[in-house]
């Protein structure tokens, strides 16, 4: 495979997972981003789901480094 298609694929995979993930995590704390309105739930729902995303890029990154240099 190309290695800009596997680093797109990758980073997308990651960043879903950590979107999910974080939305359940808020789900359970009482955030949630889908909520009507801008109001504390959704703000925080939010911002938990964009720290997520992050996260879950970087993992998906330090992951392709760690494979890579094997």
């Amino acid at each position: 495979m190309k290695p800009l298609l596997i680093e797109g694929l990758t980073d997308a995979a990651g960043f879903a997972a950590g979107v999910l993930l974080a939305w359940l995590i808020g789900r359970l704390l009482g955030f949630d981003p889908l909520a009507e309105g801008y109001g504390g739930s959704a703000l925080g729902g939010i911002v938990l789901a964009g720290l997520g995303g992050g996260a879950g890029i970087q993992l998906a990154r330090r992951w392709r480094a760690a494979r890579k240099v094997k």
